[in-house]
């Protein structure tokens, strides 16, 4: 790759002009025009009553396709906007008008599905086998079973239409909130205020008084916001709970299972299995306790490097490094990584005004992807970038499937984040030079364990018991914060100094209104990518291209029905989740292995 690459990424290729881009309200009049025309035609047609009928529907499916690809187009557009500065208030203005307009999207779907469940079965069954119709039939069939487990479309409708300015825009504020949070930092002799997602960066230096130090004014810059961020959270869980008793749903865990195209067994063998593991991992935490010279860790030291050393990784040598290991497993994806890296489809440079948090989005009528992060140079930030580009990649193979094939669960998407993080993160510790740089890059690796096990837990033991409470009435800030900070302390088997209470406030991620529990699919994704690269390992170079194969299916069938076609295994036994366990407690073994001399005697 040719260097010094640019940290900042390019939006203009994809409209240009930024926020106030004439060419992206040319484009967004076109839309709002064909969804109103579509709407309009949808409501003269019925349901078909014979096979045959069901030709005059390709047309419409082709449309209903390409609108929603182009909301998507321009829905990343405006993410990215107000991420990189959320002082952009026509940014702003613009994700609320695509909210609008994501409102009106979803009401034609309602309709859309409405004639589906009025299809006769037979008549349906036939339609899904026509030659044209068969590429995209599991969506089809998997909208038209959810339609029959929701309200009249008329209710269906007006829901969507109130979320706008409820459900949806109770999620924005908590960006406005958090665009508000400064944390002061002392640095070359001056106080500076950080944004969120800087002071987030501080956090995991491996200076542990600076690490205490950042870690007490985080706690307090949130303590700050805590009764906008409960009233928040509390209205979200509100209007979902309000929705779900409409439709006569009772278990909140219904529309996530839903969306992620898994079962709550596959999802409770999975939890089985890690609590049951958990002792191991609780080994390596007291074991970094004694290697980081504390009598037992505290939240902020969980995820620090160990070591005191102050090297960091510049950018340029973090996209060669995440090129090169990406080539050893699949050329392709390396090939995609440099276009990403060169085309500046990253933005990585680490100022303030942008949102805290990494994310990746795709552009699936560009078919580009841009990725969003603040870069300092950590380990944990180059795992950030392989793990982004992951994401990257796994649309990349999908943008020539027809749109309704590409609509894949958060759930598979955290697999092929988590694997791409797994090829950098192994080759490095299978590659070190020195003991100090193994031991270094293996703890580094099993703090992803730590994560998935152990934070992520907590964030689903809080949120579930969380909408327990919310059922009663309001969930005032400082029982959250015991609810949280209850959870962590199980999902940590209670064996840190402290913990974080405000982690409900501080996480973007219990405001996201567009998938709820926004928590279980990030382990599913660790432990089913887990089992996937083991897979790789015994395969060798082969394996590459049924990797892209598993990728491609990801949107077509249901997670156990994916594991059973690429890996045989059934997701609903123990087995797959133990084996998958297995890969971090051997991380874990040679890290207690590699310490023995810390041990105490």
């Amino acid at each position: 790759m040719n260097h010094p690459l640019n940290p900042t990424w390019n939006l203009e290729p994809i409209f240009a002009g930024g926020s106030t881009s004439e060419q992206l309200q040319v484009f967004l009049g076109k839309l709002t025009k064909d969804i109103d025309l579509l709407t309009f035609e949808l409501k003269q047609l019925s349901a078909p009553q014979q096979v045959e009928e069901t030709q005059s529907f390709d047309a419409l499916l082709e449309q209903l396709q390409d609108t929603r690809i182009r909301l998507r187009e321009a829905g990343s557009f405006a993410s990215c906007l107000t991420a990189q500065d959320q002082g952009d208030k026509q940014a702003t203005r613009l994700s609320a008008a695509l909210s609008d307009l994501s409102a009106n999207l979803q009401a034609l779907f309602v309709q859309f599905q409405s004639i589906l469940l009025d299809t006769p079965d037979a008549v349906f069954a036939g339609w899904l086998e026509r030659p044209q119709v068969a590429p995209i039939a599991f969506y089809l069939n998997e909208i038209r079973s959810v339609a029959g487990e929701k309200m009249s479309p008329e209710l269906e409708s007006l829901a969507l239409g109130l979320a706008v300015d409820g459900y949806h825009g109770w999620s924005d504020f908590y960006d406005t909130i958090v665009s508000h949070v400064r944390i002061p930092f002392e640095q070359n002799g001056e106080t500076v205020m950080l944004s969120a997602g800087q002071a987030a960066n501080k956090m995991s230096d491996p200076d542990r008084n600076l690490r205490e130090e950042m870690f007490q004014k985080w706690e307090e810059a949130w303590t700050g916001v805590e009764d906008f961020c409960a009233d928040t959270l509390n209205h979200i869980g509100g209007f979902r709970l309000k929705l779900y008793d409409r439709r006569g749903w009772d278990n909140v865990l219904k529309e996530p299972l839903a969306i992620n195209r898994m079962s709550e067994q596959t999802l409770n063998t999975m939890w089985d299995v890690i609590v049951k593991n958990k002792p191991v991992f609780v080994s390596y935490l007291e074991r970094k306790a004694e290697v980081l010279g504390v009598e037992r860790l505290s939240w902020n030291d969980v995820d620090a490097p160990i070591g005191s050393t102050d090297s960091k990784v510049s950018y340029d040598d973090a996209a060669d490094l995440i090129v090169e290991q990406f080539r050893k497993f699949n050329p392709e994806m390396a090939d995609f990584a440099a276009q990403a890296f060169e085309k500046r489809w990253i933005e990585a440079e680490d100022r303030a005004g942008k949102r805290p948090g990494g994310f990746c989005t795709s552009l699936p009528l560009s078919k580009e992807t841009r990725i969003f992060m603040t870069y300092s140079g950590t380990a944990s930030n180059v795992s950030t970038l392989a793990h982004e580009l992951g994401h990257g990649y796994h649309q990349h193979v999908m943008n020539d499937l027809p749109a309704f094939s590409q609509q894949y669960a958060m759930n598979v998407a955290e697999t092929a984040s988590t694997f791409a993080e797994m090829i950098v993160a192994d080759s490095l510790v299978k590659e070190a030079k020195t003991e100090e740089e193994k031991l270094s890059l293996l703890e580094d690796k099993i703090q992803r364990s730590i994560a998935f096990f152990m934070n992520i837990h907590a964030r689903f033991l809080f949120e579930t018991r969380f909408y327990e409470q919310r059922r009663s009435g309001m969930v005032g800030s400082e029982e959250l914060s015991r609810l949280m900070e209850e959870a962590q302390r199980e999902a940590f088997c209670d064996t840190l100094a402290s913990y974080h209470p405000h982690f409900w406030a501080s996480k973007l991620h219990f405001y996201k209104t567009g998938v709820p529990f926004y928590n279980f699919p990030y382990t599913f994704g660790y432990l089913f990518s887990t089992g996937i690269y083991a897979l790789a390992q015994r395969e060798g170079a082969g394996f590459a291209a049924k990797y892209d194969a598993l990728l491609q299916d990801t949107g077509r069938m249901t997670v156990e029905e994916l594991a059973q076609k690429h890996l045989g295994v059934d997701l609903t036994q123990p087995e797959f989740w133990q084996g998958a366990v297995d890969v971090g407690i051997a991380d874990v073994k040679l890290f207690l292995e590699m310490t023995a001399s810390y041990a105490r005697s």
